[in-house]
Order: C-alpha cells, then structure tokens, then sequence
C-alpha cells in the first residue's frame, strides 16, 4: 500500500523570522493530518525549521543538494550537511533547477545516487514544457527523464524514489492539467517504470502532482486511482491554504 504525502515546496520564500512564524502557525492545523506532511524551505531556514519540527508529524526536505560528498564547490550544499540538519527528502531536478541552473538528467542521476547512499528519499520530478506536450513529444520526453534518472540504481533502491510529475506549463501560472489527464500521465509513468524493472517496482513508488496545486483541486486530483500526493509550490506558503490541502 503506497503512502499519500503532501509536500511543500517552498522556492526562495520567507526569511527566518517567517519561517518561524509559518511552522508555529501552520504545525497545530495540520497535526491530524491523514497524509504524510513534507515542508521544504530554503536553505537559511533549515536549521531552523529543523529545531521546530522536532516532535511533530511534519517531516523536512531540501530543495536541492551536489552529488559530491564534498570539497570546492562555492555555493553548494552537501547531503552530509543536510543529514545532519534532520531532512528526509530531497528535491532533485526540479525543472526550475533544469530550466534555470543548467540541471542536466546525468546530473540528476547523480544526485539520486548521493540521496539514496546517504537514506533520503529523492523527490523526482520530471515533466514536459508546453512546446513539447503540443508538439506531441510528451511521452518520450517522460520516457526520456525517467529512464535516464534511474540509470544503475537497483530495484530496491528504485522503491525509495518518490516521482513527482509537474508539467512546466503549469507550474506557477495557474493553469492545472485536469484530474483525469494527470492520473493517465502518472499512470504512463508506472508503464516506464514497469519497462525498466517490473509491475511490482512500479506499484510500489509513491508519485505526486504537482503544478499549480489548489485547495479546491485536491480532493479530486487525491481520488485518482495513481496519484498518491502532491507536491505543492504556490499554495504551500500560504498557511491556510496549505492546511486544506493536507487536510483534504
């Protein structure tokens, strides 16, 4: 049976002081919630996050991390220095991080491999631009995400993976695919999977929607035979809009 998680994504938002007060605003509502709840804040927020999250059923994530364990990489953050902050999951090739900061699949690969030697949960995300789904190219453009993202790693290893699916034309504009064409795509996705290793694999990993998530679309896009949670930009730092999505 697959977990249902609900994770937030938070971008480049809210300094410590928000932080702060956002988790002891938000914790309280959220501490029945059905689902698994993931935040992922910024970097200066989490070790903050860390302190206030301790004892509570909301876990942590970072929104990235190198896959080098470390040495001259101005800038970057190590998944040592992640694991000792208390995160769980990591964001890895979010198509911010793709279309942005040069994020390549190969390096993506990387990067799941960093999470999975260090126990975290890497939060796959994969999804096509608008150019790509319109010129019918969107299967081989998943295809080709998936099958390189999941080069070497074995099936126990694959199970860890969570897989988000985010169709870029989606995120932060407001427009959403319908319940139906997400479950159809999630479920393509499963098929790929499936091809790489086996039906077992693919019925075990945990995929999420994600783009443009709301309140008043959870409920639907939750009752959908292969969606098991969302990953949430926008509407996750909204603290009662958060709330109603995780208490959906």
């Amino acid at each position: 049976m697959r977990k249902n998680i609900i994770m937030g994504n938070w971008k480049m938002h809210f300094t410590i002081e928000e932080t702060e007060e956002f988790l002891n605003s938000l914790l309280p509502k959220v501490k029945n919630a059905k689902t698994e709840v993931v935040v992922c804040p910024p970097f200066t927020s989490l070790a903050l996050s860390s302190n206030i999250l301790k004892g509570s059923n909301v876990k942590l994530g970072a929104q990235n991390v190198h896959f080098e364990e470390k040495g001259a990489f101005t800038g970057e953050i190590s998944p040592n220095m992640l694991k000792n902050l208390g995160v769980s999951y990591i964001i890895i090739g979010h198509s911010e991080r793709r279309m942005y900061f040069g994020e390549t699949d190969e390096t993506v690969n990387k990067k799941i491999h960093m999470c999975l030697k260090h126990k975290f949960n890497p939060v796959l995300c994969v999804g096509e631009s608008l150019e790509e789904k319109e010129s019918n190219n969107m299967e081989k453009v998943l295809t080709r995400q998936i099958e390189k993202a999941f080069f070497n790693i074995s099936e126990e290893d694959a199970k860890k993976v969570v897989i988000a699916y985010e169709p870029i034309w989606a995120i932060g504009t407001g427009k959403t695919a319908t319940s139906f064409d997400a479950d159809n795509i999630i479920s393509f996705i499963r098929k790929v999977i499936s091809g790489i290793y086996n039906k077992e694999v693919s019925e075990n990993i945990v995929m999420l929607y994600g783009g443009s998530v709301k309140p008043n679309t959870i409920k639907e896009q939750m009752s959908m035979e292969n969606i098991d949670g969302a990953l949430v930009g926008g509407a996750s730092i909204v603290v009662e809009d958060f709330e109603r999505i995780v208490n959906f």
